[in-house]
């Protein structure tokens, strides 16, 4: 069977390739695999078949890049989506864009049964809750594309945690990733939920104001997305420390987990992962069970779209559950809101946050 796949939205992780990650003359010229595109077409069953943006010069770039007909190439999402009959939409647009197109999605005539959609989620928590809300009355699979999910090596690591017991009760956490919170820090912060398997409690926030990603994106609209950082508390006991204040050139990905049973380094910018269980009292390096070597970018997160492709055909055939279903994304984007929240009032934050306080964006890309 052959499935129908739409994508909206044609910048760089739809196709067409994304700065620090490709190279700089091939970005917005020619295909990139790594992307939603790349893996619709590394799947057997999915073709997509459509593609939308409300810019005709980028939209005919993609298409020729892509070999989307010109007939398919359609300038705004509502076009598309009423004159097309599709099983996936991908959603690839600005993250303030993801609420407003992923809910006329799953609302279409187009009917998907999956829409995969870019993260963050969203820019407010209420719009994420609202995107989860109308995908459930609809019957469509939300699935967030926080790519580190769909690698081998992070579920396995979730499995060894959880069901191993690899480091019994964790204590406290760690991490490190670069500016800024809702463009690039999202990943490391579910990264941190879908190991731990828990949620925010308490939130304690500093923002920087510095953002490094405004001229490389040469960004049309203002935004208020910024390095940031702070302290969580989550709902499983952990404590944790987040730092995302540091310019892309000197970063490095980074948790540290502190458990009752052993202690875990992950270090994905440079391929190193160590784990040390704890041994009467001393902690002993060993190797983690089923994993060979360390998640890498160069090959895990290039993997990861093909991977996740394959996750949505399976979907579609109604094979297994969604990894990375919205109400999980929203826990990410619940931290990062309470730490621009704590920052700005001076307070900590409780969560789940009080419902005035779900309505307010933190806008980015």
């Amino acid at each position: 069977m052959t499935y129908r796949a739409g994508v909206i939205g044609t910048g760089g992780i739809a196709g067409m390739g994304i700065l620090g990650m490709h190279d700089e003359e091939a970005i917005g010229t020619e295909k990139i695999d790594a992307s939603h595109a790349g893996g619709y077409e590394s799947t057997d069953e999915i073709e997509l078949v459509a593609v939308a943006d409300v810019d005709e010069e980028k939209l005919s770039t993609f298409g020729s890049a892509w070999d989307i007909p010109s007939e398919r190439q359609y300038v705004g999402h509502e076009a598309m989506l009423d004159a097309e009959d599709l099983d996936v939409v991908s959603v690839c647009t600005p993250s303030f864009l993801h609420h407003e197109h992923a809910i006329d999605a799953a609302q279409s005539a187009a009917d998907p049964s999956v829409i995969w959609c870019e993260k963050p989620i969203a820019s407010q928590v209420s719009a994420a809750e609202e995107m989860v809300e109308v995908c459930e009355e609809t019957d469509t699979e939300l699935v967030i594309n926080h790519s580190f999910r769909f690698t081998d090596k992070l579920q396995r690591l979730r499995d060894l945690i959880h069901e191993q017991n690899l480091l019994g009760e964790v204590k406290s956490v760690s991490t490190q990733y670069r500016m800024e919170l809702m463009r690039n820090s999202t990943h490391v912060l579910d990264t941190l939920v879908y190991l731990l398997d828990a949620r925010a409690e308490r939130v304690s926030g500093y923002i920087t104001g510095e953002n490094e990603a405004v001229d490389s994106l040469d960004a049309a609209e203002d935004v208020v997305d910024a390095g940031g950082g702070g302290h969580v508390v989550m709902d499983d006991g952990s404590f944790v420390t987040v730092d995302c204040t540091i310019p892309r050139d000197i970063s490095s990905m980074t948790l540290n987990f502190i458990g009752t049973e052993g202690k875990l380094y992950l270090n994905n910018d440079d391929g190193e992962w160590r784990y040390w269980s704890l041994e009467d009292g001393e902690h002993v390096e060993q190797s983690l069970p089923g994993i060979d070597g360390a998640w890498t970018w160069e090959d895990d997160y290039k993997r990861s779209f093909a991977n996740a492709a394959r996750h949505i055909q399976d979907l579609l055939n109604g094979d297994g559950e969604n990894y990375s279903p919205g109400v999980e994304a929203a826990r990410s984007l619940e931290i990062i809101v309470g730490f621009y929240l704590s920052h700005y009032t001076g307070s900590t934050v409780d969560v789940p946050l009080a419902k005035p306080l779900r309505e307010i964006p933190i806008t980015s890309w």
